[in-house]
């Protein structure tokens, strides 16, 4: 009995040192990503108007790093909390497996960063500190930014206005918290500029860098359903009850396949806040997680080329219930 039970101690005590050993050698290797360039990014007026157009309109960016109203349809972002950070997403609400609060991206956070290491937390989710992101922040398509449109986006960040707001760290679920280190993508591959004349290719890049898709896939355990790529059904959680995204695939019964270009223009256009009174929403009213509000400052040439390219997918027949009230 003695043996045996040294033999049982001895096994753990080597499973245990196997195990600290695996650890140290993850999380030294993990996140696998280049280290971050050395380039410092000039100022100019176009960057700054370029970045504030994608950073507001297009990646929006400014959504998830601001307070949202939600006493309001789409949820604008509240005035005089552009990037402070501290939106709250967890499982309730979009699945999360844990909680995450969206970064302060002002300067009273942020200017601690160098411009090689905005660039590699927008384009490959590392921190300065080596901490991966969960990819809630779509990172895998800002990868996809090109060089030029990735320097204004850091550019206009830098302009706005310091605001000082201490966020609490994220809270992940075993075995997640683990698994998050492995899925940042090594380097930063950035698009050619995309020609404006042939709409589809550039539409295909501003879905990618708008990352519709996310919103708009199905989500099954956390993973994504790829079949399902851009047919809907990602599950949001509001207190008026489960709010489902829509088919934006060109399935004439399901998705945008009866919808003229200017129908589609039109109906983002509709959300413009400055010449629509946003409407009011009680807590069991139906709402909407889209940011509408802020797609809605997209040129009509742009939507034209998301419209253009979403036209090109594959249909699928899927039938999204978009609102389910809660009992």
């Amino acid at each position: 009995m003695n043996k045996f039970f040294k033999i049982t101690l001895y096994t753990i005590i080597g499973v245990v040192f196997i195990f600290i050993i695996f650890l140290i050698y993850f999380n030294s290797t993990y996140p696998k990503v280049d280290l971050p360039s050395n380039k410092k990014i000039e100022f100019s007026e176009a960057r700054l108007e370029r970045g504030k157009y994608l950073a507001n309109h297009v990646t929006v960016c400014i959504d998830c790093h601001s307070i949202r109203d939600w006493t309001k349809y789409s949820g604008p972002v509240k005035p005089n909390t552009l990037g402070m950070g501290g939106e709250i997403f967890d499982e309730n609400f979009a699945g999360v497996p844990g909680v995450i609060y969206s970064k302060n991206i002002t300067p009273y956070n942020i200017s601690r960063y160098s411009d090689g290491e905005l660039m590699r937390v927008i384009t490959n989710g590392v921190t300065k500190e080596s901490e991966a992101l969960f990819p809630l922040m779509p990172y895998m398509g800002y990868n996809k930014l090109t060089e030029e449109d990735l320097y204004s986006i850091i550019v206009y960040i830098r302009s706005l206005e310091p605001i000082k707001n201490e966020v609490p760290e994220r809270s992940l679920h075993f075995p997640v918290n683990f698994l998050v280190k492995t899925i940042p993508p090594k380097s930063y591959n950035p698009s050619s500029e995309p020609d404006k004349n042939n709409t589809i290719e550039y539409g295909k890049y501003l879905v990618t860098i708008a990352g519709c898709v996310h919103c708009h896939t199905e989500m099954v355990k956390g993973e994504p359903v790829i079949e399902k790529a851009f047919a809907g059904g990602f599950e949001f959680n509001f207190p008026s009850g489960k709010i489902k995204s829509a088919n934006i695939t060109p399935d004439k019964e399901t998705g945008i396949g009866l919808w003229t270009r200017e129908q589609f223009i039109k109906r983002f256009k509709m959300m413009e806040p400055d010449s629509n009174v946003i409407p009011s929403v009680g807590p069991k009213d139906f709402n909407t997680p889209m940011p509408w509000t802020m797609y809605a400052g997209m040129t009509n040439a742009d939507l034209g080329a998301i419209y253009d390219y979403l036209k090109t997918l594959k249909p699928i027949r899927n039938n999204v219930i978009r609102f389910t009230p809660s009992k």
